[in-house]
């Protein structure tokens, strides 16, 4: 059974799923910062000065809160918007870098599709059966 294991563990597709999970992975820390740090401060400097990450509607709880930190902090049961919103724009990021990889990747397998393949070699005994009848037809008849 650990052979099994073993074999089903180092099986290239294996491989190549674990390899692609882990970049996801770090590509969403990249995706969330360049939302985060990036693109939401000038949006919401756009919009007044809101921060998203402080929209957020009280659902249980005592009085208004400033931000979204102190609600959670107090207790209380919040609808938060805010992140929402930043993580459709995160989704909406990755989906279309993802997008662009595959169109990317279409295009190449594509290029390779329509590269013809030089034809093989003739075997060598089609080659000495044309070598002979080469020589028939030269052969002057009597």
């Amino acid at each position: 059974m650990l052979k099994e294991f073993k074999e089903f563990a180092v099986r290239g597709n294996v491989v190549d799923m674990a390899v692609g999970i882990i970049i996801g992975g770090a590509f969403g820390t990249i995706v969330s910062s360049l939302v985060k740090d990036i693109l939401m401060p000038p949006i919401g400097l756009l919009l007044g000065g809101v921060d998203f990450t402080d929209i957020f509607v009280v659902l249980k709880g005592d009085g208004p809160y400033a931000s979204l930190v102190e609600a959670t902090e107090a207790g209380a049961v919040t609808l938060n918007i805010g992140l929402f919103v930043n993580h459709v724009i995160s989704f909406l990021i990755v989906a279309f870098a993802v997008f662009l990889l595959v169109k990317v990747i279409n295009r190449l397998r594509r290029q390779q599709a329509e590269a013809p393949t030089p034809p093989s070699a003739p075997p060598e005994d089609i080659l000495l059966l044309r070598e002979i009848r080469d020589s028939l037809v030269n052969t002057p008849r009597e």
